[in-house]
């Protein structure tokens, strides 16, 4: 037993993957002690994303390829409060109020001094390609992954924003450099990811255009900045029983973007998306405008006609969660007000599957968060 107990944990092991409800058990393990540069932080709630879903399935690759344990504990989002440090750790102590963002790196290459952390080739996403996740009383993470929490947020608020506001704002505002006036198109954007890109648009003084797929999305994002929102309801984009794409649709898609900016085409299309939007995204994007993407919920395999990018000069980006410094200049904005999170639903802890059974069938609004040390939605504020 570690000296410092046992922990309630959701666990995920290599004989039970599959959906959520049955890869995630609860199970009693010992506390994780830190070691030179970690910090162990009591978790109060955690955030809820895609990955989890992915680290219950087994996919795209199985998790434990990556970690070297038996077992897995998710949960890449969290807020909560210091409880013991590593040696060699001095910006942190026993007490400190924290969100902590998923990228873990070396800290030693070149790479982390001096280029981008993201370049580390020992570069991992915590909590699903390295182990210690937030859904458990307590995690373990490397003492530079953590965050001053936002006094104005609660436990559920400051646990819900890190991955995909991060993500968001390297995307938006390092990758792509969105500028005043550009025109972006924001797929899914109701979303965890689909709400920051809304809202950064808007304090950028860019043009969102919202895609959304539900009517109690349209209000949501119009209320966060977009400036004009499209059903994606209304366009067969591909055929839904062979995949096959439905050009015509695509131009009409496109048509319908040139009605709401005035005639031309997005400077910025914001993908997520993958393989069900990837050649649409390719084909509405200006001349020299530029398709930044960070996944692909529906999809790895991605086609689109080439032309329309060699041609018309466009450019294609990928981008990966964020370094610490984009994390903490993004966190700042969240602490002076000027973007704020959008939260749906909270759970309790023992409900844990649930959220991520629900979020791989597609059936939530927005980010979902599970509750872990904080016994009631709403602690954790300070005035």
């Amino acid at each position: 037993m570690s000296p410092a107990g046992t922990m309630e944990a959701w666990v995920i092991r290599p004989d039970r993957l599959g959906d959520p409800m049955q890869a995630m058990q609860l199970e009693r393990i010992d506390v994780p002690d830190p070691g030179p540069g970690e910090v162990r932080v009591r978790v109060m709630a955690a955030g809820v994303n895609y990955n989890g879903v992915w680290a219950a399935a087994g996919l795209p690759v199985s998790i434990f390829r990556y970690t070297g344990y038996d077992f897995h504990i998710a949960g890449s989002d969290a807020s909560g409060i210091v409880d013991a440090v590593g040696p060699g750790v001095t910006r942190w102590k026993e007490g400190d109020e924290v969100v902590i963002h998923c990228n873990q790196s070396c800290g030693e290459c070149a790479e982390c001094n001096g280029r981008d952390p993201m370049a580390c080739t020992r570069q991992r996403i915590w909590a699903y390609e390295s182990n210690w996740g937030s859904f458990a009383e307590h995690c373990l993470v490397q003492a530079q992954q953590l965050l001053p929490k936002p006094p104005r947020l609660t436990w559920e608020e400051a646990a819900s924003y890190g991955l995909t506001y991060f993500t968001a704002y390297r995307m938006l505002v390092d990758r792509a450099r969105i500028r005043p006036g550009d025109n972006v198109l924001v797929w899914g954007a109701g979303g965890g990811l689909g709400t920051f890109a809304v809202q950064l648009c808007a304090l950028h003084g860019a043009n969102a255009i919202a895609v959304v797929s539900s009517d109690d999305k349209v209000g949501l994002v119009r209320e966060l900045g977009a400036a004009a929102v499209i059903d994606r309801r209304e366009f067969a984009l591909s055929d839904p029983d062979t995949g096959e794409r439905n050009f015509d649709e695509i131009k009409r898609f496109g048509g319908a973007i040139r009605g709401l900016t005035g005639g031309v085409d997005c400077d910025v299309v914001f993908e997520h998306v993958g393989a069900a939007t990837f050649f649409t995204s390719v084909f509405v994007c200006r001349t020299f405008g530029t398709v930044v993407i960070c996944g692909a919920t529906s999809g790895f395999q991605l086609d689109f006609d080439v032309r329309y990018l060699w041609m018309r000069q466009k450019s294609i980006l990928g981008s990966h969660f964020a370094n610490a410094y984009e994390c903490q200049r993004a966190n700042q904005l969240i602490a002076e007000g000027k973007i704020k999170p959008v939260l749906s639903r909270v759970f309790p802890f023992g409900e844990c599957p649930v959220p991520h059974q629900m979020m791989k069938e597609n059936q939530h609004v927005g980010k979902m968060v599970v509750l872990v040390g904080a016994e009631r939605e709403g602690e954790g504020r300070r005035e």
